[in-house]
């Protein structure tokens, strides 16, 4: 008899400014799961509907799948002869709301807990991030709210809550066009000058107390980052419009989400609804369309057998199957 589980995974929005690469919050647009173990051999196959609908890609090739191998060779277990997903989300593609990280998380989780493979949250934080190449988008994925994550110089993956004031909100503008990460990437220098990086060190605590204690030069500081937003933000048409709206509506700042095309501003929760039709009019000015999202103030994380994930578009849907 086949047997089958259901994953539940948020996006999550990494950076925010002078956190590169290390601070991720988690954000609430969903990646659903359901996880079949065949009780004959076949393929592994993915049915997609939502967001994921855009997705061209083989299912060899998806992130889904690489979390899903990847888990198993940690677990040092054999593939089994086919597994077949339903996956519906919510989650963009390709607009720095982290929808890879979470796909590779989803396949991790769902190989854990179908498999039996005994692995921890740690451990399935760790293999994820090296799927990913950097822990920022898995690590608030899977525990859920505002979080620290960096691999210490022994390769174990260090992770730590990070808080947020209760009074500042998290306020996405997110446009019609995607941003790939490979590109975004490509475009960061191979070094910085030691000045920069000193300031890049400043500028990352003062994110982390600014967030803490909603101090608003501390956040506003800290959003003007000066690793990659610099060299990114070309990537974007109507960034200086749409950072400069939040900030006349009222935003401590705004910055990339990820490496984009998502920009995120820090704003009170009061002024959170007001910084959100900005942002979105400004894209609108770009000819960009545009949708915005108020974060709640803490977005849980991953959750596994918590039922049959609901339907959350019912439009289209892709079978893929492995070559």
């Amino acid at each position: 008899m086949s047997r089958t589980v259901h994953v539940a995974v948020p996006a999550s929005t990494s950076n925010l400014g002078a956190g590169f690469d290390c601070v991720g919050v988690a954000v609430d647009r969903w990646l659903s799961v359901s996880a079949t173990l065949e009780d004959s051999p076949r393929d592994f196959s993915i049915v997609r509907k939502g967001t994921l609908t855009a997705l061209t890609i083989a299912a060899a090739d998806d992130r889904l799948i690489a979390g899903f191998h990847a888990a198993c060779r940690r677990a040092r277990r054999d593939l089994p002869d086919g597994v077949s997903f339903a996956a519906t989300s919510t989650i963009p593609i390709g607009r720095g709301l982290g929808s890879s990280a979470s796909a590779t998380l989803a396949g991790a989780l769902a190989a854990n807990a179908l498999l039996d493979l005994g692995l921890n949250d740690r451990a399935i934080a760790l293999l994820c991030a090296e799927v990913e190449g950097h822990p920022d988008n898995v690590v608030p994925s899977l525990y859920g709210g505002a979080r620290l994550a960096l691999v210490d110089g022994d390769g174990a993956l260090l992770v730590a809550p990070l808080q947020v004031h209760e009074s500042l909100a998290l306020v996405f503008a997110i446009p019609d066009f995607a941003v790939e990460t490979s590109h975004a990437r490509s475009v960061l220098p191979p070094s910085l000058p030691h000045a920069t990086a000193s300031r890049a060190a400043a500028l990352g605590a003062a994110l982390v107390q600014g967030l803490a204690t909603g101090d608003e030069k501390l956040v506003a500081a800290a959003l003007a980052d000066v690793l990659h937003v610099p060299f990114r933000q070309r990537l974007i048409p109507g960034f200086d419009a749409v950072t400069r709206a939040a900030r006349r509506a009222g935003a401590f700042g705004a910055t990339l989400s990820g490496s984009g095309s998502t920009i995120v501003a820090v704003a009170t929760v009061e002024n959170a609804s007001a910084v959100a039709a900005q942002m979105v009019a400004a894209w609108r000015s770009a000819n960009v369309a545009a949708e915005s999202l108020v974060n709640p103030a803490n977005v849980r994380g991953a959750a596994v057998d918590a039922g049959t994930p609901a339907e959350q578009a019912h439009q289209h849907s892709s079978t893929i199957l492995t070559s």
